[in-house]
């Protein structure tokens, strides 16, 4: 039985904003990990899988959750699966972009469709900027493919998903058994692609700890913690950190560049985010 104290709305925005950052050097590093040990995205996305839900199986407090493993575990597979494939076909800054810009409108649709939830006029505000801000990124890619964008689209859909079926689930239960789950969904097809690295072996496990430490096993306790007192529209426009991170990761440190255009829709995306967590923060006062 978890007997952790309850967050508050601002630790808990605290909590989904800190694991935004933490995935904004996620893709980065799996790039680099694709490089330096020719893996394929599935490959690296089944050893993130494993080794983070080790390292949260030490500390996790949870009995072993089969909603998890059945249902959240198969769409964090699809999730991660097609976020690295979206790399490989767009680079770093776009592939992300575009799958965090999709995330909050179809949070908010789907919350509003399935669960009833309410969006109000900032809601739908927020959701307007952020189909603007997604539509400058896409018009203005110098290099997004359909497959590309097809597979950003597609880890947006898997992880709206996650984001509305994980509120009233314990957190380190979730992130520990969604990632069993998702390892056993993605290991026959990592096997079949070659489960280990063929380049740097010693840079390869480095990238795979990192990997595992920090973007998947921290940044999802967090963002699953977050989630029980957040909601899931404000948690998916609060995640659009990532993509301002991972921007400027791919632009520094990888040699991407962006256009004027794109540039313009980050800053979009941004208003979107600092709107949303105001209105989130005077509404926990009131």
């Amino acid at each position: 039985m978890n007997h952790a104290p309850a967050l508050s709305v601002r630790q808990g925005l605290v909590y989904v904003s800190t694991a935004a950052v933490a995935w904004g050097t996620g893709g980065p590093a799996g790039a680099l990990l694709h490089g330096a040990g020719q893996l394929s995205p599935v490959a690296v996305s089944f050893w993130r899988f494993v080794c983070g839900a080790v390292l949260l199986l030490a500390v996790a407090r949870s009995r072993p959750s089969w909603r998890a493993v059945l249902f959240v575990g198969p769409a964090m597979a699809v999730c991660q699966a097609a976020y690295f494939a979206a790399i490989a076909e767009a680079g770093v800054a776009v592939a992300t972009m575009i799958t965090m810009g999709a995330t909050p409108v179809l949070v908010a649709a789907a919350g509003r469709v399935f669960l009833g939830e309410p969006l109000g006029r900032t809601g739908l505000g927020c959701a307007a900027l952020a189909v603007a801000g997604l539509a400058m990124l896409t018009g203005g890619a110098q290099a997004v493919t359909p497959a590309g964008a097809g597979y950003s689209l597609l880890s947006a859909a898997a992880y709206s998903l996650v984001t509305l079926t994980t509120r009233r689930m314990p957190a380190d239960g979730v992130a520990v058994w969604g990632f069993a789950g998702g390892a056993a969904c993605l290991l026959p097809l990592a096997a079949a692609g070659g489960l280990l690295p063929a380049g740097h072996a010693v840079v390869s496990v480095l990238l795979l700890g990192y990997l595992a430490a920090v973007p998947t096993a921290l940044a999802y306790g967090l963002f699953f913690a977050g989630l029980r007192v957040v909601g899931g529209t404000t948690a998916a426009v609060l995640s659009l950190l990532e993509p301002l991170v991972a921007a400027v990761i791919g632009v520094v440190l990888l040699g991407e560049r962006l256009s004027a255009v794109q540039v313009g829709g980050a800053a979009v995306l941004g208003c979107a985010l600092a709107w949303l967590a105001g209105r989130e923060l005077r509404a926990a006062r009131s």
